[in-house]
């Protein structure tokens, strides 16, 4: 059966080797390497840290919720479905909520916080 979209175009092996590498799209100069070389360093630095922090400023439920959202990418319905509470009260394990004006609880809102004191604390 003909069908247009699944053609195949042949190319020489000649005419690929005339495309220069700078032109790939995964090409990585020496510059954007040794960037790329520091922000890993960072990161194996601070990842201790960070997981330090998470596990001892969440609650197990709120350290739950976000390993499933933010790691594992579930949606907040399969997260009530997997912890056996409703979407509601994930999204508070999450983000918290606003009581009588007042930004209250949820995970994400306490380790922005103990970050930023964690930040002022490396600082000084």
């Amino acid at each position: 059966m003909y069908n247009p979209d699944f053609w195949e175009v042949q190319i020489d092996q000649t005419d690929l080797e005339q495309i220069p590498n700078e032109a790939g799209l995964w090409f990585e100069n020496s510059e954007d390497r040794e960037t790329r070389y520091v922000w890993e360093d960072k990161i194996k630095k601070l990842t201790p840290r960070i997981d330090s922090l998470i596990t001892h400023a969440l609650t197990q439920k709120q350290l739950e919720a976000m390993v499933l959202y933010f790691k594992w990418g579930k949606t907040q319905q399969e997260i009530s479905e997997i912890m056996g509470i409703s979407r509601r009260v994930v999204s508070q394990h999450l983000f918290g909520i606003t009581r009588r004006g007042k930004s209250v609880g949820g995970a994400v809102k306490k380790l922005q916080k103990v970050c930023r004191l964690e930040s002022i604390a490396i600082q000084n």
